[in-house]
């Protein structure tokens, strides 16, 4: 035994342990592996597929996780970097004042085209309102005038709502029939009348 605790002594720490504990239980080490290799076999055996999935899983995250903190680190030395030089500080804010002087001239150039439409809208109010009171003076309709200038842009239908509705007949308030003392309807009926005897 005194050559073994010699043994022992010469070996580093934790494999001193673990020789203790086989020497304690009285197992050889040659059956301790083995015991172990057992216990492994079995689990592979029963949980291996999960074993082998939940690496594979494991195994994805930790490879999306390094390449953001790589990302993520790049970026953080980039800004120290660009903080860090006061010509890059200065070229981006040339850059975005630029972009925007750029955006400001689309904007006034659009004002501008809106403010174009909307003077020549206005001068053709004025224009027609010019006709109108033309046409008023020599007695003229209005509306009769102003349906030639479509007619001469091309044949299609006409949108305009401007040709007057043609009154009915009909008086609403007094019932569904006409009343046989209205003139328009005795006439008739004599006329009819008149027709069947002859």
């Amino acid at each position: 035994m005194e050559g073994e605790g010699e043994l022992l002594s010469a070996r580093p720490a934790l494999e001193t342990e673990g020789l203790r504990f086989l020497h304690v239980t009285g197992e050889s080490p040659r059956a301790a592996a083995q015991r172990a290799a057992m216990f492994v076999g079995s689990v592979l055996a029963s949980y291996g597929w999960y074993i082998l999935f939940s690496g594979i899983v494991l195994y994805a995250v930790l490879q999306k996780l390094s390449t953001r903190l790589r990302g993520l680190r790049q970026r953080q030395l980039a800004g120290a970097e660009a903080a860090l030089e006061p010509d890059v500080v200065v070229r981006r804010q040339e850059a975005l004042a630029a972009a925007r002087l750029k955006m400001q001239e689309e904007l006034n150039a659009q004002v501008e085209k809106h403010k174009e439409k909307l003077r020549q809208l206005e001068e053709e109010r004025r224009r027609q309102k010019i006709e109108m009171w033309d046409s008023m003076q020599e007695g003229r309709s209005y509306k009769g005038s102003a349906r030639r200038p479509q007619e001469e842009d091309g044949p299609g239908p006409s949108t305009s709502s401007a040709v007057p509705k043609r009154k009915s007949d009909k008086k609403p308030l007094r019932g569904g029939e006409p009343a046989a003392s209205e003139p328009h309807v005795r006439d008739q009926d004599v006329t009819s009348g008149n027709a069947g005897m002859g």
